[in-house]
């Protein structure tokens, strides 16, 4: 079992950034691709980057590449997004999830541990 919990979420004018992170508890993390999905009202959980266990492959979504970087420190059992020029549309409950399988960082059902999500709120 592994327990992740998101932090660094918060509220922040348009063109600003944020840098979220996800700490884990439990088995080791370096076990475990992870991902950022984002949650906005009244839509379906998105999938927004992930990272596999050794950080040497990583994943984002269209409309945050270029703007958002996923890293992790496998030493601090962290994994963090860095988000910048953020957009109004990205505000929205980012989660932190965990993958046992050696593929498919972007498959939201293939992974197996989720946190309880933090708020990013992109005024414009």
């Amino acid at each position: 079992q592994v327990q992740l919990v998101e932090s660094g979420g918060g509220l922040v004018q348009a063109g600003g950034s944020l840098r979220l992170s996800c700490a884990a508890s439990g088995r080791t993390f370096s076990n475990y691709g992870t991902g950022w999905f984002r949650q906005a009202p009244g839509k379906e959980r998105e999938f927004v980057a992930g990272i596999s266990r050794s950080g040497g492959a990583t994943d984002y979504a269209d409309s945050v590449k270029g703007r958002f970087t996923i890293s992790r420190d496998n030493a601090k059992n962290t994994v963090y997004l860095q988000m910048n020029s953020l957009k109004p549309e990205a505000t929205a409950v980012y989660y932190c999830a965990g993958l046992t399988k050696s593929a498919g960082l972007a498959s939201r059902s293939l992974y197996d541990y989720w946190g309880q999500g933090t708020q990013v709120t992109v005024s414009s």
